[in-house]
């Protein structure tokens, strides 16, 4: 994404989760630092702080499945005035129970198979109606990312 569109940063909000899991003793046991209540409010500031250092476009990869959660971030970024393009890189169950079993990086991975369900529930109660879907299912991830760009750039 970042060289499809000139002037852009990438902020993994995952990083953010990250630090909060770094903190020691331990915040309260959970099984998506998600549903840490100070990871959106971090997440959204730290967009903002970037936002206003760099101007540009920040593109922000994140899964967020929780509707009030995706509205507490998208809320508070369009308060600070960093606009939103809302993407949801789509492939049906079959294609992403196989993505995930057959990870070259990652590997097979317990805690991406919990979420195929409630990303199927979030996709058809509210996620998809939210954003711009693409169809990932027989796309390679550089088509993918063209079809993002060309649609941020307004073709």
């Amino acid at each position: 994404m970042q060289q499809l569109l000139p002037n852009s940063q990438v902020l993994d909000a995952e990083k953010v989760g990250e630090v909060l899991m770094d903190i020691k003793p331990g915040l309260p046991v959970t099984d998506n630092f998600q549903h840490w209540d100070p990871w959106r409010p971090l997440v959204i500031e730290t967009a903002r702080r970037v936002h206003e250092f760099t101007g540009g476009t920040l593109v922000m990869p994140m899964t967020v499945l929780v509707e009030s959660f995706w509205r507490e971030i998208s809320d508070g970024l369009t308060k600070h005035g960093i606009p939103i393009r809302h993407f949801v890189l789509h492939a049906d169950q079959e294609t992403l129970r196989d993505r995930i079993q057959n990870d070259k990086v990652l590997g097979p991975s317990t805690f991406r198979f919990a979420y195929l369900e409630p990303y199927a529930e979030a996709a058809r109660t509210w996620l998809h109606n939210d954003a711009e879907v693409i169809d990932t299912t027989g796309i390679t991830p550089e088509q993918a990312a063209q079809r993002i760009a060309d649609s941020a750039r307004g073709r």
